[in-house]
């Protein structure tokens, strides 16, 4: 269980052995499935009640119409001292603002003093009714637009980046268009993030069938939300008939996405090649080895500007490294360090 698997570093690189989580833990399936599980709600809720009561909803606007939702939790709303970092966090496909790992790591942040924005992808949360296109991975303009807003409605607050899986992608991809944009960023940390969209869809297909279930299943419900809020535009039953992932994806994007074929889609996100050469800001990519979803020797195949660091540990599961240690945990002090870094 949890067996360590072999790993080799590549230039720029570094590899932590420093997450070494309980034994009944370690198994990379149950690092990627615990953190999130409905269960752990309520005690997560509880520990995170001073950030859920300090945010406020905001609907950012992002240019060209869009509209995405957002919600910040300030310092200075407790009657304290105005922060002077904000963190902006974002959620990993099919996920939220709400998403357990999102309010855990934006708790611990807010206890660090930072103001805290969760930012939602269009479609995820409850945001269906506020853009009329539908969700699609290669909508990154909106996101920098957003980003651009944020920094707009904070100025002299240092701004900082930090997303799970596609939200890492999409975080990262603003971190390459950032200085063209005008963004001025502290810090940006993506964890797990979708590097090739292609591998890690064959990884969802034909690794645990659990993945396929959750994902198909999360994603039926958010079609059927996006119909419910724009019923003139959209008959989505062809694809809730669907029941995997590449037929969905294949369906919807050449349907409602203008892409001549599925592969043009994947190839339009991925960050492999010189995607990521324009980063000009501090950034950090942490990843496992053992990771089911997204392969970790990809890695070797992104650009690796001198901003750009990558951190790969031996355990920890899609977006896991959960070492049930109190004081927060383990890829929760990690973003905090990198974010924290001169």
């Amino acid at each position: 269980m949890g067996a360590a698997p072999v790993v080799r570093p590549v230039p720029g690189e570094t590899l932590l052995a420093d997450f070494d989580p309980p034994r009944w833990l370690a198994n990379r399936h149950v690092q990627s499935v615990f953190p999130s599980l409905p269960l752990r709600r309520p005690a997560v809720a509880w520990r995170c009640r001073t950030l859920l009561e300090a945010s406020q909803q905001l609907v950012l606007d992002c240019g060209e119409g869009d509209r995405l939702l957002a919600y910040v939790a300030t310092r200075a709303s407790l009657g304290v001292r105005k922060a002077s970092r904000l963190a902006v966090l974002l959620h990993g496909w099919e996920g939220s603002s709400d998403s357990l790992y999102v309010l855990s790591l934006g708790q611990f942040l807010f206890d660090r003093g930072f103001d805290v924005l969760r930012l939602n992808l269009r479609d995820h949360g409850d945001s269906h009714h506020l853009n009329p296109g539908i969700f699609h991975s290669c909508r990154i303009r909106e996101v920098v637009g957003a980003v651009q807003r944020i920094q707009a409605l904070n100025p002299g607050q240092g701004l900082n980046l930090a997303g799970f899986s596609l939200g890492g992608n999409f975080l990262l991809r603003v971190a390459a268009r950032a200085r063209e944009a005008g963004i001025e960023l502290e810090g940006v940390v993506a964890v797990c993030p979708v590097l090739d969209p292609e591998r890690t869809l064959e990884r969802l297909e034909r690794g645990p069938a659990l993945y396929r279930w959750y994902f198909v299943r999360k994603w039926h419900r958010s079609l059927a939300k996006k119909q419910a809020a724009w019923p003139q535009l959209y008959d989505l039953s062809a694809a809730q008939a669907l029941d995997n992932l590449t037929d969905m994806t294949d369906h919807l994007v050449r349907k409602y996405g203008g892409y001549s074929s599925l592969q043009e889609y994947l190839h339009g996100y991925a960050i492999v090649g010189e995607a990521l050469g324009s980063i000009v800001h501090r950034t950090r990519i942490i990843m496992a080895a053992d990771d089911p979803i997204i392969p970790a020797e990809d890695l070797a195949r992104i650009a690796r500007p001198a901003a750009l660091a990558v951190t790969r540990t031996t355990l920890g599961g899609h977006c896991g490294f959960y070492d049930a240690r109190r004081g927060g945990t383990w890829i929760e002090r990690a973003v905090y360090a990198s974010l924290s870094s001169p």
